[in-house]
């Protein structure tokens, strides 16, 4: 009971600011489960984040939905592709030494901060944005009025969120962090519908890494953790999709490669 006066509060941060910046909170929630409990698995830790994320997912996606912000035709679609790399992700991690766990999401994080800080770009205008051959063209007008087009390469899409499903899975991160900058530098679309739509991806994905984790029963030691988390996430994520509405899409995406460095650099060296 203890453990619910600060993990409760705790998920409500992770859930207020993954909502904010589309990834789940799982990068941000994965290290801290990593040092407050050096002896359980990496295949608990990472169960215990991947459910947690769903929560904050399931509840982000809620408020996204209200602002009409997410592009729902692509976010099934790529959300479907995730499925497999999720289920083979949350099998694999049963078999990896936690040293290098920790070793390789470290890496992963740094990496994704480099990019995000050399990559990222202001939102486009409408009339910037190129349609080529093969593209799929979007046309979204939110709650509030503001219209969004842009094109993707839907092929490419797909690729890339097996991918993300199955290395957000094997982490237990939810794979916001690599989709969010994916949809924004890749495949050109305005941040605000890239963090809302990776949510709602993020949603099924870690549903479905969840699942398999539940089967294998390696959930079941970090049950207590999970719902306290979760109770502070639902309503987090609800704070995170509400200040996202104040806060340029730039800001976003660098407090994301700020956080992400940070964190990383740290992970990295508990493999040593």
């Amino acid at each position: 009971m203890i453990q619910f006066l600060w993990l409760t509060p705790l998920g409500f941060l992770v859930g207020t600011f993954g909502t904010l910046i589309g990834a789940g909170g799982g990068f941000i929630l994965t290290p801290i489960l990593l040092l407050l409990y050096p002896d359980k698995t990496p295949e608990t830790i990472t169960s215990i984040s991947l459910a947690v994320v769903f929560f904050n997912a399931l509840s982000g996606s809620t408020a996204y939905s209200k602002m009409k912000r997410i592009d729902y035709k692509s976010g099934i679609i790529f959300a479907i592709a995730t499925i497999p790399g999720s289920i083979l992700g949350a099998i694999t991690t049963s078999y990896i030494p936690r040293h290098i766990f920790n070793g390789l999401f470290g890496i992963l994080l740094i990496a994704a901060s480099i990019f995000l800080i050399v990559k990222t770009k202001n939102e486009k205008s409408d009339k910037e944005n190129v349609i080529k051959k093969g593209f799929v063209t979007r046309t979204l007008v939110d709650a509030e009025g503001i219209k969004y087009v842009f094109s993707y390469n839907p092929i490419l899409g797909v690729v890339i969120s097996i991918f993300v499903g199955y290395i957000s899975s094997l982490l237990g991160i939810g794979g916001g962090i690599i989709h969010v900058p994916v949809l924004v530098n890749i495949l050109n679309y305005p941040v605000h519908i890239a963090t809302a739509t990776s949510h709602f991806v993020l949603a099924v994905m870690s549903l479905s890494g969840t699942i398999v984790h539940i089967s294998a029963g390696v959930l079941q030691p970090g049950i207590i953790q999970t719902v306290a988390l979760a109770l502070g996430v639902i309503f987090g994520a609800q704070l995170g999709a509400k200040l996202s509405k104040k806060i340029h899409g730039v800001a976003i995406i660098k407090s994301l490669a700020v956080a992400l460095a940070l964190v990383g650099i740290r992970i990295f060296f508990m493999a040593f």
